[in-house]
C-alpha cells in the first residue's frame, strides 16, 4: 500500500509507504525531500492505509530514504503522530533522524506545559481566594523587610557610615525637584482656576463670592496642593525611579553592587529617599503659591472681587497652621512616592517586560497609598479639631 507522493518544481517529493510486518505491526517507509516549497503528503491521507490494520497497532519509523528535510518533517511528523494516537496506533520514533527525535520532543514539551497551564488554571474559587491572599501577604512581608532596610541604610547615614556618592544625590535632587516646576506650575494654576469657579457657582447664589479666597486658600493648603503635587511626582520621579531601578536589576548592575559588598538600599535607594523627602515639601509649598495666585487672579478678574478685599480674606482664614498640616502630609506622601518607586524597581524581573511591569505597579501602588495617607490625615485632624 502506498501513499501518493507529490513532484514540486523537479524535486522529489516527501513520500510515505505503510508496510504489514505482522498482524499488529506497521512500519513506515519515508523517503524524499522534505523541505518548504515541496508539497508534502497529508498525515489523514498516509493514515488512511492502516484502516485496514487493527486499530490498537504498533507504528515504527524507517528513513534511510530521506534525502533532505527541514520543520516541514517536524510538522508532518507531529501530527501525524497525533492521529495516530488518536486511532491507538503507539508510534516508535527511534527510527527517524536524532535532530527529528529532538525536535518532537521539544514540541512534546511545550504542548505538555500549555497543557499544565490550562490545567492549573481550572482552580476553585477558594484556592483562587488563598493564593491571592499569601500572595498579598508575601507582598507585604517584602515591603517591610524594605521599609527596614531603609531605615537602617538612613541610621548609618545619621551615624556618618552610609556610602553612596554625593553626585548622584545631587541629580536626583535636580531631577525632583527643578526640574519639575513647569508641571507643578500647570497643574496648581489650573487646580486653582477651578476650585475658583467651582466655589463661585454656588456662593454667587448667596452674594458671598468674596468667600472664594477662604475655598481656594484653604483648599490648596490643606488639600490639593500636597494631593496635587504627589500625584504628579509619583508618576513623573516616582515612575522614573522604578525604570532606573529595574533597568539596573535587569543588566544585573544591582547584584554586581551586592558582589562589591556595597548595599544597594545605601547606594540606590537612600539618596533617592532623602531627594523626595526634602523637595515634596518645597513643591508643595510652590505649589499652594500657584493655586492660590490662580484663584486670585480668577476672583478678581473675573468675579469682580476688590483684590484689597480678596487679599484681607485669605490674610484672615489663612493660617500658618492650614499650610502646617499641608507641609506634615507632603513629607509622608514623599516617603510613599520614593519607597514605592524603589522597592518595585529593586523587585524587578529579568526582562523588559517586567520593567514596564515594575513602573505601572508602582504608579498605581503609589497613588493608592497616597490617597490612603490623605484620608487617615483628614480623620486624624478631624478628631484632634486641627
Amino acid at each position: 500500500m502506498k501513499a501518493k507522493g507529490y513532484e514540486t518544481d523537479g524535486a522529489e517529493p516527501g513520500f510515505v509507504l505503510l508496510d504489514r510486518l505482522g498482524s499488529d505491526r506497521l512500519l513506515a517507509r519515508m523517503t524524499g525531500v522534505w523541505k518548504i516549497g515541496v508539497r508534502l503528503p497529508r498525515p489523514e491521507n498516509v493514515l488512511k492505509q492502516a484502516e485496514p490494520f487493527p486499530s490498537a497497532g504498533h507504528l515504527s519509523f524507517e528513513t534511510s530514504g530521506i534525502t533532505s528535510w527541514d520543520t516541514s518533517l517536524v510538522t508532518f511528523l507531529s501530527s501525524f503522530l497525533d492521529r495516530c494516537a488518536m486511532l491507538g496506533i503507539q508510534a516508535d520514533t527511534a527510527g527517524l533522524p536524532p535532530g527529528v527525535q529532538r525536535l518532537l520532543q521539544l514540541a512534546g514539551a511545550f504542548r505538555s506545559g500549555h497543557e499544565g497551564e490550562k490545567v492549573h488554571e481550572k482552580v476553585t474559587f477558594l484556592e483562587r481566594t488563598g493564593g491571592k491572599a499569601l500572595g498579598f501577604f508575601q507582598a507585604l512581608f517584602a515591603f517591610l523587610l524594605f521599609v527596614g532596610g531603609a531605615v537602617v541604610a538612613l541610621g548609618r547615614l545619621l551615624s556618618f557610615h552610609a556610602r553612596f556618592r554625593f553626585s548622584d544625590f545631587m541629580a536626583v535632587l535636580q531631577e525632583s525637584g527643578p526640574n519639575a516646576l513647569p508641571i507643578i506650575f500647570l497643574i496648581s494654576a489650573l487646580v486653582g482656576i477651578i476650585l475658583a469657579f467651582v466655589g463661585a457657582v454656588q456662593l454667587r447664589m448667596f452674594n458671598a463670592e468674596i468667600y472664594i479666597a477662604d475655598v481656594v486658600g484653604i483648599s490648596m493648603a490643606r488639600e490639593m496642593g500636597p494631593m496635587m503635587t504627589a500625584i504628579v511626582m509619583m508618576g513623573r520621579t516616582g515612575a522614573s525611579f522604578a525604570a532606573q531601578l529595574g533597568a539596573m536589576e535587569t543588566n544585573e548592575e544591582i547584584d554586581a553592587l551586592r558582589t562589591l559588598g556595597i548595599d544597594p538600599m545605601e547606594f540606590l535607594v537612600l539618596p533617592r529617599m532623602i531627594a523626595l523627602i526634602i523637595m515634596i515639601p518645597l513643591l508643595t509649598l510652590y505649589s499652594d503659591v500657584i493655586g492660590i495666585l490662580s484663584g486670585a487672579l480668577t476672583g478678581i478678574g473675573m468675579f469682580g472681587i476688590p483684590a484689597s478685599q480678596y487679599y484681607e480674606e485669605t490674610k484672615v482664614f489663612l493660617t500658618l497652621n492650614q499650610f502646617g498640616i499641608g507641609l506634615a502630609k507632603s513629607v509622608f506622601f514623599g516617603s510613599i512616592i520614593a519607597a514605592s518607586g524603589c522597592f518595585y524597581g529593586m523587585r524587578c524581573g529579568r526582562s523588559a517586560s517586567a520593567v514596564g511591569d515594575a513602573t505601572t505597579r508602582s504608579v498605581v501602588s503609589g497613588i493608592v497609598f497616597i490617597i490612603v495617607a490623605d484620608g487617615t490625615f483628614a480623620v486624624i485632624t478631624s478628631v484632634l479639631g486641627i
